[in-house]
């Protein structure tokens, strides 16, 4: 899918509709209660007996801000009190232990991500005892092809913190931007100074971690076309490796912090059409690939390469390497996928800290996939990660005849063929460079439990 990309606004303003992002299928819509810690453990059984099991790869969430950010819709916990961080890595510890003897300890752990809420909230001495509580539950991969990342403020990070986060095995940092506008940072109360956070793209280059990524927002309110092609041209010359630039999903009725901001401050719809034209436009002119959705990479980038290998999926930090992975969701809300299974920690830390107290894993619900499942999430992460369908590989791998196991989507696919947004033939699928941009559509023909939730506006963020 190395393709150029095409903005059709016409065509985008036609298939703006809501609907899923796909991070996994089925989506966290279909997540029950009745999936439970035992159910977990099963699925940890299997994964374990397997010929050569997968190597693993751990979600780590550390909620805690100091401030709020108004647009955010992560689980957090907004506190100056230092004493609910402390009591909640000490639980942490404990699900550590918890979680690690269920996995064979051949396992390596190849990936690691700390995100949050803001994990640099902790000091170096708590990062330290995590990592090394991590370490002694798992066998943490050591060679330079490891992919251990953390999401950090950069309000809380100098040069010299950079570098200690190295030490501790750290080689890949996000950095949090948002827009580097004075007006559009007063708007969501996330004040910091565009080049003092630009410089560390550079300090941790020279500290050796191998790719950073840069967050930013678009659709805030406040920001204009000309504001945010400054945060695009100040960002571009800093030169991160990786960008993910969201769509603001204005959403009060789920985010009480996004009642802060005022409606009338946003922008208009046509105003958004035209700031991601102006994002994709401006980071292609830069160099950058588009990788799908929300993700930019510099061609020799991880992402890039593994999206060019047909290893590149999506998970719930959205574009990712390392497909091969269980993955091991620990903390508070955090989401693991291990073989044919989703697993979501409870999301209240009151309610997860009094099931790791009881030496309980915190299991509040997931989903244990179905053959229909498995089948239509590799179609649909198929769609996503490379823009295309092979029918002949899915009926070779899957065992059936694809026209006509899927003629009612092959049916709906002809409307989005004869708009543009791909090209269809008897073989397969490819998105086109103006329906690469809309992936999320096409791959919503395919996802059988759309019809129970429809489009609706209140459960899915617009699909631009």
């Amino acid at each position: 899918m190395a393709q150029a990309v095409i903005f059709d606004a016409d065509l985008v303003r036609r298939y703006s509709v809501a609907g899923p992002r796909y991070t996994s299928y089925p989506t966290a819509v279909q997540f029950h209660e009745g999936f439970d810690a035992d159910l977990y453990r099963r699925h940890i059984t299997i994964s374990n007996d397997e010929l050569i099991p997968a190597p693993l790869s751990l979600y780590v969430h550390l909620p805690f801000c100091h401030s709020l950010c108004y647009y955010c819709g992560c689980t957090k916990k907004v506190t100056n009190n230092d004493s609910h961080g402390v009591r909640y890595l000490h639980l942490l510890a404990k699900e550590i232990v918890q979680q690690a003897a269920l996995f064979d300890s051949d396992r390596e752990v190849t990936q690691l991500h700390f995100g949050g809420g803001t994990p640099t909230f902790f000091d170096d001495i708590q990062l330290e005892q995590l990592m090394s509580w991590l370490r002694g539950g798992f066998a943490l991969d050591k060679s330079p092809e490891r992919e251990f990342s953390i999401e950090i403020d950069p309000r809380t990070v100098d040069p010299a913190r950079l570098q200690t986060l190295a030490d501790f095995g750290f080689n890949r940092i996000s950095l949090g931007v948002q827009d580097t506008d004075p007006e559009v940072q007063h708007a969501v109360n996330r004040m910091q100074h565009p080049q003092a956070t630009l410089q560390l793209v550079g300090h941790a280059r020279r500290q050796g971690f191998n790719s950073v990524s840069i967050d930013l927002i678009y659709g805030l309110p406040r920001q204009s076309l000309a504001s945010f092609e400054k945060t695009l041209e100040l960002v571009t010359q800093a030169r991160p490796d990786r960008l993910a630039v969201y769509n603001y999903a204005h959403m009060p009725h789920m985010f009480r912090a996004q009642r802060m901001i005022n409606d009338a401050d946003l922008p208009s719809a046509e105003t958004r059409l035209a700031l991601m034209e102006l994002t994709i436009n401006k980071l292609a002119d830069s160099g950058y690939r588009y990788i799908g959705m929300d993700h930019f990479a510099l061609p020799d980038d991880e992402l890039s390469r593994a999206q060019q290998a047909g290893h590149l999926q999506r998970n719930f930090q959205g574009y990712s390497t390392r497909s091969e992975c269980d993955l091991i969701g620990l903390g508070v809300s955090a989401i693991g996928k291990i073989g044919d299974c989703y697993a979501q920690n409870l999301k209240e830390i009151p309610r997860w800290s009094a099931a790791v107290e009881s030496a309980e894993l915190p299991i509040w619900r997931g989903l244990s996939l179905s053959a229909e499942d498995l089948l239509r999430r590799s179609i649909i992460e198929s769609i996503m990660c490379h823009g295309k369908v092979d029918f002949v590989a899915f009926e070779n791998r899957f065992e059936l005849d694809f026209s006509d196991y899927f003629a009612p989507e092959l049916s709906r696919l002809k409307q989005l063929n004869n708009d543009g947004l791909i090209d269809l033939d008897e073989a397969g699928l490819q998105a086109t460079s103006a329906g690469r941009v809309l992936l999320r559509h096409v791959a919503m023909v395919f996802d059988q439990y759309l019809p129970q939730t429809a489009t609706d506006p209140k459960r899915f963020s617009q699909v631009i």
